[in-house]
Order: C-alpha cells, then structure tokens, then sequence
C-alpha cells in the first residue's frame, strides 16, 4: 500500500479500538488517531535506504522496519518518542499500545499485495505476500477515508470506525475469492495445454478487483494472460487517442477470450541463452535474485567492450507502463568480472545506465 494509505488505516483503527471508559492515562482521542496516523506510516521510513544504494532498498525494503518480531521494540521507541513530543503530558503506556497497532496494520496491509513482506526479519528474509490487493487500490483507501469522515460525523460512538473496518476486511476477503478465480483461470490453462511442472499465480492489477494477470511459471518460463473477472465481451478497438487510462482498462480480456503470452527466462537463442543464465547467476545480482519473483530476461546489450544482459521481474508487468525495478549485470570483457547496473529512463523515456556500488 502507499504509505498515505498506511497512515490513514492507523487512524482509522485507533478511533475503532479507543476505550469506551475514560482513564487517567487515556489519550485524548484526536492525540490518539494522530498517533496512529504517524504510527502506521513508520515502516516506510525504511525507504533511506534508497538513498544509499537502490539494489539495497529493493532487497531490504519491507524488511526489519515491518517485522512482527520487532514491533514491541519499534512501538516502545515511538512511544518514547511521542511522549517526549507532548513534554511528557502522557506515560509512555498510554502511547504504545497505539504504535503497536499502527505499525501492526501496516504490516498487515502490505502483506496482502505482490511485493512481499519480510515479516520474520532479521531472522528470515522470506517474503509474506498473499496477492489480494493492487498496491495502489482506491476501493480501499476509500473505504478507510469514509470510515473517518463517518467516524468525524457521529464522534459519540467508534461504530462508524469499527464498520469501516469491517467493511475493508470483507473487502480484502472478496479480493482473496477473486484471487482463487484467477488462479483457477491459470489452472484451467495449464490442464489444457499439458504444461508440466507448471505453477499457476494471480497477481492484482489497477483500477479493478476483477482485473488479474494470470502468470503460469515453468522451469524455463512463463506464460502470461490480462484477464477480467467481470467482462463477457472483448472491448472494441479504441481510437489512438484514447485515454491510458481506458487502454489500461481495455487490455483486460474475458477468460474465454484470453491471449497467452510466452516469455521465456532466459530467451530464445542457445548462446544468448547460457550467457544470460551465468549473468543472473553471478554474485553481484544475489540481492536482485532474492526480490525477483518472476524474473526474465529483458535484452541483452552487445556494444564494443562491453556486454550488458538486463533482467525484470514480470511481477510488475502492467500493460502500458514501462517495468520498474530494472537490473543488470555488465562486464567490459570475457573474462572481465561483472558489474551490476540498473536501467532507468529519464522524462523523455530515454533509458539510462546507472552503476550501482557494491
């Protein structure tokens, strides 16, 4: 979830769980949803990182800062910390258990989309994800900003607050229903064309629950179908100035309509092949191979004195949208060491060569 979103949920399940009985050490509740605002959006503050190396924040990113073995520690540090805000007006108790669900419920808001959560860290880098949810969803932050203009309205009681919550997990739950579909969709596939040692996976896709990217993975590759739950009929052709937004919205076909794309791990030809498989196997892209959910070779750059084989993760392959998260390996000879590099683009969509230091 973006981090605004993050912050907004905290609020939200402050006012929903603020004590009915007044108490001594009770927060006043605007203090208490701030709390949880500011709380929820901790996590996020891992992004420094990027400043520092981008390989690094892509392999940490979602790490220690969202770990469930470390929220005590981290809600007893912002406790602290805001108690000494308000010059200690409150005991440190009375802020804690607030940061302790801020910071649970973004945990649990980025559990439930594709990137992955390191929730054991630092003991495990395994990434929890249970792909329900589209980063940026607004069904979802809606949900949560009418639960606080509700909760605004009728300030006497946290019903409103408690059943926008509700209403987000219902949600989330529908979004999960949707998502056993569209692995079945990848199932269904799989038996008709006798893939063997095939896995299939749904991954959420924008500006519909009922919009899915159905990846089927094998050994050497994967294939690839955008499909609508919703949609019985393919939409027309759409004039070239049409809208990004609708294009988007269009590339998403009925089932039975559905067009399979082959992408292959390492590409097609023999020799392009083995060159790419020793670049993703060398020790500079380690970080890059424990993000990577659905990597895949992205092009190979053959210039004098130096060759770059570039690689994406399909995880991120929305239709019409250059990929993010775009990394490489480069040497300036055969026996050369390689080099690990990201590609970019500027605002013209020029791509860029960016050296990452070890």
């Amino acid at each position: 979830m973006d981090t605004l979103t993050h912050a907004l949920s905290g609020a939200l399940l402050a006012r929903a769980t603020e004590p009915k009985a007044p108490r001594t050490d009770q927060l006043p509740r605007r203090l208490r949803m701030w709390i949880g605002f500011w709380a929820a959006a901790f996590p996020d503050s891992d992004f420094i990182m990027s400043f520092v190396n981008p390989l690094t924040y892509l392999a940490l990113h979602r790490g220690i800062t969202h770990s469930v073995i470390l929220l005590p520690i981290w809600a007893l540090g912002l406790a602290f910390l805001f108690m000494v805000i308000v010059r200690r007006r409150y005991s440190v108790t009375a802020f804690v258990g607030v940061c302790a669900l801020g910071i649970g419920i973004h945990i649990a808001g980025d559990v439930i989309n594709a990137f992955g959560t390191m929730i054991f860290a630092p003991f495990s880098m395994w990434r929890a994800q249970i792909a329900t949810t589209f980063i940026i969803d607004p069904f979802f932050t809606a949900i949560i900003v009418a639960g606080l203009i509700a909760s605004m309205r009728w300030k006497v009681t946290r019903a409103p607050a408690v059943i926008g919550l509700a209403v987000l997990t219902a949600y989330v739950g529908f979004q999960a229903i949707l998502h056993r579909r569209a692995v079945a969709v990848g199932n269904a596939y799989i038996a008709a064309q006798g893939l063997e040692s095939a896995q299939s996976h749904a991954i959420p896709q924008p500006l519909s629950p009922f919009n899915w990217m159905v990846v089927v993975e094998q050994p050497q590759g994967y294939h690839l179908a955008y499909v609508s739950l919703l949609r019985k009929e393919i939409t027309p052709q759409l004039p070239a100035d049409t809208s990004w937004f609708r294009s988007l919205s269009a590339s998403y076909r009925p089932v039975k309509d559905a067009q399979w794309q082959p992408v292959l791990r390492y590409g097609a030809v023999d020799a392009d092949r083995d060159l790419a498989e020793a670049a993703w196997n060398s020790d500079v892209l380690a970080p890059y191979r424990h993000f990577a959910l659905f990597p895949a070779l992205y092009r190979m750059d053959h210039v004098p004195g130096r060759t770059c084989v570039w690689f994406n993760d399909l995880r991120f392959a929305v239709v019409g949208r250059t990929m993010p998260f775009r990394y490489g390996s480069c040497r300036d000879g055969v026996n050369a060491p390689w080099k690990v590099h990201r590609l970019t683009s500027d605002d013209n969509g020029t791509e860029l060569l960016e050296a990452i230091s070890d």
